[in-house]
């Protein structure tokens, strides 16, 4: 089933009718003739950064559209995927009158960016082993409602959601779903950049702050029919991808078999970790992981991660989400720093 939307009938009134800024240089971009720049008033002497990097990132969406098989013009790159998440309120969600749907417990940044942009939220909880309620989403989705946010794998439980139950939402709701694939990398298989063709109403963030090893460069990648492309590249900031990060990102594609291998590594030691906490008497249970981090139930998890953080050793304690009760999330370190995790798990067990 294909699907077709009208994105300009989504986007808010006032998006629709503004004029981008436009910077004179973007007009000389995609040309390889050598121009004396006197437009921006910059420093002229060369520093190696004294110009502003390309406004549309276009040789960086080239190289990425080869990787992701993809063509440039569906790529939008941000300033890490908070970017990307908030200009999806900005542009399509008329603040105080309309609404973005979330599926707790999720990525705690969905709310923020709502609350920041005066973006009302609902919720439809996760049912059984952190699944999707498909029909409970559909049905509370209303003409209000213009965006809904899935991560998947999800964050903080760890799972991936099954591909059907996603087509279902994507197919079934009106507006636009937002399936962010940040751990795309730990979980390889179909990935909804995929759908694209088919499904105009979908939109894929991934990110290089996970796998890709660059979370302090700050890059953000979106995947979207063009048309969306388009909105959010009218109401982005005209350089919102420096020069450093763009190039930290060329550099780590040139790369790409030490990030697989590192991806691997961690996959091993995962499953290392898995097998050391079901030792522990305090692990009430260990949830299914599709990414580079484990969910844990243990008998009091304030307890738990005070004494961690007196260890030396911070992990995150999401117990106060949804059904995340006595909860611990625990990244994937080194072979070393796993090892100094189990030990000091070890002599919390006596």
């Amino acid at each position: 089933m294909k699907r077709s939307i009208n994105i300009n009938a989504l986007t808010r009134p006032i998006i629709q009718t503004m004029q981008a800024y436009r910077s004179a240089r973007l007009e000389f971009v995609e040309s390889d003739r050598e121009m004396i720049l006197l437009d921006a008033n910059e420093n002229p002497f060369d520093t190696g950064l004294n110009r502003y990097p390309d406004p549309m990132q276009t040789k960086l969406k080239e190289r990425l559209g080869i990787v992701k098989q993809v063509d440039p013009s569906n790529i939008f790159l941000g300033n890490g995927s908070d970017e990307l998440i908030s200009l999806m309120m900005v542009a399509f969600c008329e603040p105080k009158e309309e609404e973005v749907l979330l599926v707790p417990p999720t990525f705690g940044m969905y709310q923020v960016s709502a609350n920041l942009n005066g973006v009302d939220t609902i919720e439809v909880p996760l049912i059984a082993n952190f699944q999707l309620n498909v029909p409970e989403i559909l049905a509370q989705a209303t003409n209000r409602t213009k965006l809904i946010f899935i991560p998947t794998p999800n964050n903080p439980t760890g799972n991936r959601f099954p591909t059907k139950d996603l087509k279902a939402i994507v197919e079934g709701f009106p507006g636009l779903v937002v399936i962010d694939e940040a751990y795309a990398e730990f979980s390889p298989g179909e990935t909804a950049i995929d759908w694209l063709e088919d499904y105009h109403n979908v939109v894929v963030l991934q990110t290089f702050s996970k796998a890709q090893g660059l979370a302090g460069a700050r890059v953000g990648m979106a995947f979207a029919h063009q048309n969306i492309i388009g909105v959010l590249n009218k109401i982005k900031a005209p350089y919102n991808l420096n020069v450093l990060s763009q190039q930290a990102v060329f550099d780590r594609l040139d790369d790409a078999d030490a990030v697989a291998n590192e991806v691997q590594l961690m996959l091993k030691e995962k499953e290392v970790l898995i097998f050391e906490m079901q030792q522990l008497s305090f692990v009430e249970k260990i949830f299914p992981s599709d990414a580079n981090f484990i969910l844990i139930r243990v008998d009091d998890s304030q307890f738990r991660y005070k004494q961690l953080i007196d260890k030396g050793i911070v992990v995150r304690n999401p117990s106060n989400q949804y059904a995340c009760k006595n909860t611990l999330r625990i990244s994937i370190g080194t072979a070393t720093q796993n090892e100094t995790l189990i030990a000091a798990f070890k002599t919390m067990d006596q």
